[in-house]
């Protein structure tokens, strides 16, 4: 059978001229973007200008179109903003500034634009392709060009990338600079939080979003908020005397503070808008509470960009690349995004038509379209969220409600308690009985069983490791005990959150079905685990904390080099057999190189990446990052390279080793980690409700199906429940690492984006997909 798969080697872009602007407000990652865009390009062997000052610097042309070289975009994946600039641009809304923008891009042979910008932006590129032609005929008429410069560059291609950090545009589940904008909301609440307490405060809190509550809605669901208000879903008539009721209640419950966040542009259901000071008086009013109001403004789009921007605006700026390399004259424009896991391209006006309908449905109140329009991403935020923030004490259940119980097994992993939470309470609502489990399988054979009630995981959203505690035993050793327990206290349905350990786990307690009908219930596995090492998921829970740790060491040993030049850190990654932290890591830290288990290597790669270094250093970028996973090779040690690259970069650079360590597992939850844990959670609890409902029959549960015990993962596009016995196959148990990983796809792309020549499998690229319009209920998504 012929190989149909695409090699970027075949791919040229000799001759061919890319301009990359950013414009519209900034977003951090913005520059990873604008340095994937350069880098990619030069390596195919195109020009790339920098536009700098967005729109109004192509009006005005001069220096503020420049080429830029591969040293130009050093340094500039840690910056916040954007580094070329951005400005709002009334002139190239005109038909003569468009003119004059058109006449810079043809003097300097410039037909393809790659745009980085929000919904207004993009709308503006779009124009301008469309008048293109026209444009260079008046130009031509003019005197200005000659008609062989029009025949040349007859055709403008345009692709477009979402830098907006409300999130605010359909057809991408994140826009570049979200993540971070959300990094910063959290680090304000958790601040926020410590002194709220301390005074038994309520705090009433604004983000950004004028258009679109996306902000509001996710940290709300990251820090537990007690109330969120959003434009897309005004509250409800009587949304005042609901919302006090709410706040005293918690308060009631030995709750010493409330935080409630607001979007910008929040509004009733009269499309009033409803302000920070408004609810304050409300709560003063009413409750008497002490209430104090932050708005955030600025500080939101402020600051490093996370590690997932940076990886994001890597993996987009590259696809931008191809996408502007494969166009042909009857490609529309289109927007390089994300879906799921799984990078596409989408027409550009396909986008902003619904981007513009969604304004338009909440204009015209109705508000339920807009939140399907929104996309399957905001509107399971928005679900989950209600399933967290009402009690219902109601149950439709046969008899008594069932018993569930929850544990955490493996190392602990940042987002273990808000799964937790997010479990407990949605398994509360559903009409069950909770039960937490301490020390995982340890505890379980020991009975460190206890009920757990809604209030009792109040505030643990925002706490790192494990409040359960957790435990690498696995219960073979003790099955009997655990199955005593099991009958002891009626467990009728497991929930496991952990790593490699709770699959084991998981296909242990299946083993023992046979011998054991205590372990004929309904039992779900959560991926948590900072070296994301389980099979059928492409994420865990708790690999964004320490992905975003690795980051912010990597930028600190960076800076400090800058100072020293001529310095290469060699830094030891955790992750066990599993290369995803040093590989995705080392793309988000801009790496020369990362050593893994997966991809081996021997003294010549070692030899060809030391003279790899030594050529950098010739250049104005003196200084070198290589990360390798603790497990890459018995005998190429972290001790071992670093004294190689000592000895063979004698003269030329000195080395420096660092070994990370326990830091990648500790810290705050990142805003990814908490919200994913608290889908996944809340999923997996809906469907062990399902399922008890199904294997309930004469008075009691019995579930002895390969179905009955399943994996929660996400898998390229959406959330998926995968028989832990069929994940058996795809499992390395020796090394402890899946078979295939999606992850090594993006090796290539650090190579490329650190110079290397490489070979890159580019037949996954994005074809040019058309957004579907949200029809039936799908909960799959993220």
């Amino acid at each position: 059978m012929p190989d149909s798969r695409k090699f970027i080697e075949n791919l040229s872009g000799a001759g061919k001229s890319i301009g990359v602007l950013t414009s519209g407000g900034d977003a951090q990652g913005m520059n990873a973007a604008v340095r994937a865009v350069v880098r990619m390009g030069i390596y195919v062997g195109a020009k790339v200008y920098f536009v700098h000052e967005g729109y109004q610097g192509m009006v005005d042309g001069g220096d503020n179109i420049k080429e830029a070289s591969w040293e130009s975009v050093s340094s500039m994946l840690q910056v916040g903003g954007t580094v070329i600039g951005s400005a709002r641009c009334k002139d190239f809304r005109t038909h003569e500034g468009r003119l004059r923008a058109a006449l810079n891009l043809v003097q300097r042979g410039i037909t393809n634009l790659c745009v980085i910008g929000g919904d207004g932006s993009l709308t503006g590129a779009n124009l301008f392709r469309e008048e293109w032609s026209g444009l260079l005929d008046e130009l031509v008429q003019s005197g200005q060009i000659t008609e062989e410069a029009s025949q040349t560059h007859s055709m403008l291609h345009i692709v477009g990338m979402v830098g907006s950090i409300d999130n605010d545009f359909c057809g991408t589940d994140m826009t570049i600079g979200t993540d971070s904008a959300l990094h910063r909301i959290i680090e304000v609440v958790d601040a926020i939080m410590t002194t709220a307490q301390s005074h038994q405060r309520t705090f009433v809190l604004e983000v950004m979003g004028r258009h679109c509550g996306y902000l509001a809605l996710v940290s709300a669901l990251a820090c537990g908020a007690d109330w969120v208000l959003i434009p897309e879903m005004p509250p409800k008539e009587g949304w005042e005397e609901q919302m006090c009721h709410k706040l005293s209640e918690n308060r009631a419950d030995k709750k010493r503070l409330n935080i409630i966040i607001v979007a910008e542009g929040a509004i009733d259901h009269n499309n009033k808008p409803i302000t920070t000071d408004l609810i304050k008086d409300l709560v003063v009013r009413c409750l008497g509470f002490d209430t104090r109001v932050t708005i955030l403004g600025h500080v939101q789009r402020g600051g490093t960009p996370s590690a997932f921007d940076r990886i994001l605006a890597s993996r987009m700026g590259v696809e931008a690349v191809l996408a502007l390399l494969e166009a042909s004259p009857g490609t529309p424009a289109c927007v390089v995004s994300l879906c799921g896991n799984q990078a596409v391209r989408v027409p550009l006006m396909e986008c902003v038509q619904m981007t513009q309908e969604v304004q338009k449905a909440m204009d015209e109140k109705r508000f339920e379209e807009a939140v399907k329009l929104r996309g399957r991403s905001f509107e399971n935020n928005l679900n989950t969220y209600y399933l967290l923030s009402h009690r219902k004490f109601d149950t439709e259940f046969p008899n008594s409600s069932f018993n569930v119980a929850v544990l955490n097994v493996g190392a602990p992993a940042a987002g273990m308690n808000a799964a937790v939470r997010s479990a407990i309470r949605v398994g509360i609502t559903e009409g069950h009985t909770m039960f937490a489990v301490s020390d995982g399988f340890e505890g379980f054979y020991r009975g460190q069983i206890k009920e757990i009630k809604w209030g009792d995981v109040g505030g643990w959203t925002g706490q790192g490791g494990s409040l359960l505690g957790t435990k690498r035993t696995l219960p073979a050793k003790h099955i009997d005990k655990i199955a005593e327990q099991m009958s002891i206290h009626n467990i009728n349905a497991l929930l496991v959150i952990g790593g490699f350990e709770a699959f084991e786990s998981l296909l242990q307690l299946v083993d023992a079905r046979s011998s054991y009908e205590e372990f004929c219930v309904p039992m779900c596995m959560l991926p948590a685990t900072i070296s994301n090492n389980v099979a059928g998921t492409d994420f865990s829970i708790g690999a964004d904390t320490s992905l975003n740790a690795i980051v912010e060491t990597c930028d600190r040993i960076k800076q400090s080099a800058s100072g020293t030049k001529r310095r290469v850190f060699i830094i030891e990654t955790m992750g066990g057999y599993c290369g995803y932290l040093a590989t995705v890591g080392g793309l988000a830290a801009g790496a020369d190189a990362a050593y893994i288990y997966e991809e081996p290597f021997d003294i010549r790669d070692l030899q060809s990446n030391v003279e790899h270094l030594t050529e950098k250093m010739k250049t104005s970028i003196q200084r070198g990052l290589v990360l390798r996973n603790e497990n890459c090779s018995e005998n190429y040690t972290t001790d071992f390279i670093y004294q190689l690259y000592t000895e063979e970069g004698k003269g030329v650079f000195d080395c420096r080793k660092n070994v990370l360590g326990h830091m990648q597992q500790g810290g705050a939850p990142s805003p990814f980690d908490r919200n994913f844990g608290t889908k996944i959670a809340a999923k997996a609890m809906q469907w062990i409700s399902k399922k008890l409902k199904e294997f309930y029959r004469e008075g009691r549960v019995f579930a002895n199906t390969e179905d009955s015990a399943c994996l929660l993962g996400m898998r390229r596009r959406a959330l998926v429940f995968q028989p832990v016995v069929q994940l058996k196959d795809e499992t390395d148990f020796i090394h402890r690492i899946p078979k295939e990983q999606w992850w090594l796809r993006l090796r290539p792309l650090m190579k490329i984006l650190a110079k290397y020549k490489t070979s890159y499998d580019v037949s996954d690229a994005g074809q040019l997909e058309h957004i579907v319009r949200p029809r039936a209920k799908d909960s799959s998504a993220i």
